[in-house]
């Protein structure tokens, strides 16, 4: 039988971003969107047809397009500021600092196309620096969803949550992990498998392939939990010390630098709190080269068979 048969559906992230947030708008006349020439890959094609007057397309122009979603806020508005990740995060950080952050705004930034999505276009498309550059701001929740239901739920969230956030969504199909009705919670890792002798922890793109990696692991005679990751900042830090105690050795992968990112967040708390043997599987202080995201991925070791393989070297470090 053909393998392809018995696969898992996928979903793009974005396909729910755009239907909760017209959702949201039809509840509540606040809610606004801004947007950097993108309507288009930030799926806004609905919402420009529905609420025409509710968004405000800058242009190229990221840097004016954070200080309109700050002057939005500032002006009572619910404002969702979208635009690819690369550009949203790296050309605006200054604006993301002194507009959202200190200022401690109630904007959503949502970088769209994160981590290596665009990987055909080469290292100047790939976002994988926005976890470092945005989860060191003060007053910033950082939030990786790891499919559909996820991403829907935390954009409700979002327009609950009083202050800024940074919402990073991927365009590659995930397959669905969580249940419906998933209910965000910020800071909470979601518990996806238990395990006693080693932990995965991934969000976004990785949570689907650290499941399959614990799924080999399991053949090979070795329980692995994983866990969740959706909020890089503030980190679930109990889940990690549990995660230490529990199991003796964690793994790490994200779609991102291994520096300043999931995997360090994680270490951050380790070192501090309970050390044990880690590995960060990432992308490794490198520009990626051009190529599909699932290439790049496989290619800096993140296959299920990779992760398995790297954890089960990390156990024999214990």
């Amino acid at each position: 039988m053909n393998a392809s048969v018995n696969a898992p559906k996928l979903y793009d992230c974005r396909d729910a971003f755009a239907a909760t947030l017209e959702r949201l708008a039809t509840e509540n006349e606040k809610v606004v969107a801004v947007c950097n020439d993108s309507v288009g890959s930030s799926k806004l094609g609905g919402f420009r047809s529905k609420f025409p007057e509710r968004l405000i397309n800058v242009g190229i122009a990221e840097q004016n397009m954070v200080g309109v979603g700050a002057g939005l806020a500032n002006g009572g508005h619910l404002p969702y500021v979208c635009g690819a990740s690369p550009f949203l995060t790296g050309r605006s950080l200054e604006q993301i600092k002194a507009d959202i952050s200190y200022s401690n705004a109630n904007v959503k930034l949502v970088g769209i196309s994160s981590g290596m999505a665009y990987g055909e276009l080469g290292p100047t498309h790939h976002s994988i620096e926005d976890f470092a550059w945005t989860r060191v701001l003060p007053n910033l929740p950082v939030i990786a969803p790891c499919d559909r239901i996820e991403t829907a739920a935390a954009v409700e969230w979002a327009a609950t949550y009083d202050g800024p956030c940074f919402l990073r969504l991927s365009r590659v199909g995930v397959p669905d992990l969580l249940a419906e009705g998933h209910k965000f919670k910020l800071g909470k890792a979601n518990l996806l498998r238990e395990g006693s002798d080693v932990t995965l922890i991934a969000n976004g793109t990785l949570t689907h392939r650290m499941l399959k990696a614990a799924e080999i692991l399991t053949e090979r005679g070795i329980g692995a939990r994983v866990l969740n990751f959706a909020t890089v900042r503030p980190i679930d830090e109990d889940a990690i010390i549990a995660a230490a105690n529990e199991t003796g050795a964690i793994v790490t992968a994200e779609e991102h630098s291994i520096f300043g990112g999931l995997g360090s967040a994680v270490a951050e708390v380790v070192v501090d709190n309970a050390p044990v043997p880690m590995k960060r599987l990432g992308v490794p202080g490198v520009y990626a080269p051009t190529g599909s995201a699932e290439f790049l991925l496989d290619e800096f070791g993140m296959a299920p068979s990779a992760i398995a393989d790297a954890a089960q070297a990390l156990i024999r470090r214990k």
